[in-house]
């Protein structure tokens, strides 16, 4: 199981990232938002494996052949208009709210490559699926709350210099996700 936790670990940092970045650019953070942060990538990341291990073999050319597109332009869009909408300065710097479809949309794109790893636990003998999944899922909530908390207490940074570091690092977890699917 010790390197289930691993794979969690590894499958979290993503959406730690973006947990950072979120915390760091909402003018209003409050506690709630880093627990919703934390529900939906938990949530995502305990779902995905579980998904790819029930279509073990029939998705896995798919998921492995567009999933990182799919990551990198969800990734991309929000990170663009986030960039956007600070170097307009439509919203006073920083995000005014955090959002259930913007929160989807992240979690989609953070957990594609746990969808993935669900392909390889379907394989994997002596392994309980659930506990495995819910090993990950919490990993990966405790690492969201985790790193919105860190986001929301970093100093020094603007609400719109926030909003644009917050824009690039979206745009750049994109490119990882995507040089690593299909160079790596």
């Amino acid at each position: 199981m010790i390197s289930v936790f691993f794979i969690g670990v590894g499958l979290s940092m993503d959406a730690f990232a973006i947990a950072v970045t979120n915390g760091m650019t909402l003018r209003d953070f409050r506690v709630r938002h880093a627990l919703w942060m934390g529900l939906y990538f938990g949530g995502f990341q305990f779902l995905m494996p579980l998904v790819g291990a029930f279509l073990a073999g029939t998705v896995r050319s798919y998921v492995e052949a567009l999933g990182p597109y799919i990551s990198f332009a969800l990734l991309a869009f929000l990170g663009g208009k986030m960039l956007w909408d600070e170097l307009r300065d439509e919203g006073g710097g920083g995000m005014a709210s955090l959002s259930h479809l913007r929160l989807l949309a992240m979690a989609v794109a953070t957990s594609i490559d746990a969808l993935a790893a669900g392909v390889s636990l379907a394989f994997m003998e002596d392994l309980s699926l659930m506990t495995a999944c819910g090993m990950i899922g919490c990993t990966t909530f405790c690492f969201s709350v985790a790193g919105a908390m860190l986001g929301a207490k970093i100093p020094g940074i603007s609400g719109r210099g926030a909003g644009i570091v917050g824009g690039l690092v979206l745009i750049a977890i994109g490119i990882k996700l995507l040089v690593e699917g299909v160079f790596l």
